[in-house]
């Protein structure tokens, strides 16, 4: 995106901040050791979708949940090995039966090391999946910058009090994307990936029947929205039950999340919160207008998170399994 159009958003928004971009990531950085790197996990996810719609929305999740424990790193992807002393963040609150495509990611490594063995790491093929899964709902594309290295530890402990959790309250969720260098343009923004994917109904069951242990439902909800939700997620039925994070287009990427939130029909206590106070409300009503806006924010706001704390250089490794450190 040129400085002119970034500039022009942060007009519009008036609450942006200006990030440089890491020197050592390049949209060029596989250029001549894996020149196909793009359309090869662009083909694997594009299979994929034939038969999982929601592969899309959770591979974006996984980029999310990784980078904000120790930056973008891929330790996320890392099982438990008690040889190595793995202690798996697969196995963190906010990730245990609810994270999913890891097989995808899988199937994206074994392609790439067909094609290029030991030169793409696995914290680029989420980064990569992320924005193939976006464009491909029809959302934006744009130039991923690489050259990112996967971590030899993960870090459990962190994924369980730095990933934002539906439940939280505004002031929370801003303090942890504070704390990894995220401003609340970035929030909001990130937040729009909420316009395709799932979410299971124990996430936000209490809404629906004893919001903050009142007895009632979140008074924020529509009613009608509310209604239908109980059919979906009723009082005792299952907990793993799923309900779109978008009524509207559930499997598309655009702006209707925000359209959504300005109804009162946003699924998660987080996602409704975004139109609770001034500062969110208009960035929430500028998106909810302009979907170009919203996909140039959002883009920039991508990038902004994929340059969290990479391992450049010699730090980190090129993991061989995405599963386990070489």
């Amino acid at each position: 995106m040129s400085p002119y159009i970034l500039a022009v958003i942060c007009i519009l928004l008036s609450t942006c901040s200006f990030y440089e971009t890491n020197a050592q990531l390049s949209a060029n950085f596989y250029s001549t050791t894996c020149p196909n790197v793009s359309s090869i996990v662009q083909n694997v996810i594009q299979q994929a979708l034939q038969s999982d719609a929601r592969i899309g929305a959770s591979l974006i999740r996984l980029h999310f949940h990784d980078c904000f424990v120790n930056g973008c790193d891929a330790s996320l992807l890392l099982d438990n090995n008690a040889t190595t002393n793995i202690v798996s963040e697969k196995d963190a609150a906010p990730n245990t039966n609810s994270t999913r495509g890891f097989d995808v990611v899988d199937n994206i490594k074994t392609a790439l090391e067909t094609s290029c063995p030991g030169v793409v790491s696995c914290a680029d093929i989420l980064a990569l999946a992320a924005e193939s899964s976006v464009s491909q709902a029809g959302g934006p594309s744009w130039n991923v910058l690489l050259g990112r290295r996967d971590s030899r530890t993960a870090n459990q402990a962190g994924a369980n009090t730095s990933i934002p959790s539906p439940t939280e309250g505004l002031t929370n969720i801003t303090a942890k994307f504070t704390a990894v260098g995220l401003n609340i343009t970035d929030l909001v923004a990130l937040s729009g990936a909420h316009t395709f994917g799932r979410a299971q109904c124990r996430v936000f069951s209490a809404r629906l029947y004893n919001f903050n242990g009142t007895g009632n439902p979140d008074p924020s909800l529509n009613t009608t929205y509310l209604a239908n939700l109980r059919q979906i997620c009723p009082q005792n039925g299952s907990a793993t039950a799923l309900a779109n994070l978008d009524p509207t287009t559930s499997d598309g990427f655009d702006n209707n999340y925000y359209a959504n939130l300005q109804n009162n029909q946003g699924l998660l206590q987080s996602d409704q919160e975004l139109f609770s106070s001034g500062t969110t409300l208009s960035i929430v009503n500028t998106f909810s207008s302009n979907q170009n806006t919203f996909f140039q924010s959002f883009v920039q706001s991508m990038i902004n998170m994929g340059n969290i704390s990479p391992l450049t250089g010699t730090n980190g490794e090129i993991h061989s399994d995405c599963k386990r450190i070489n």
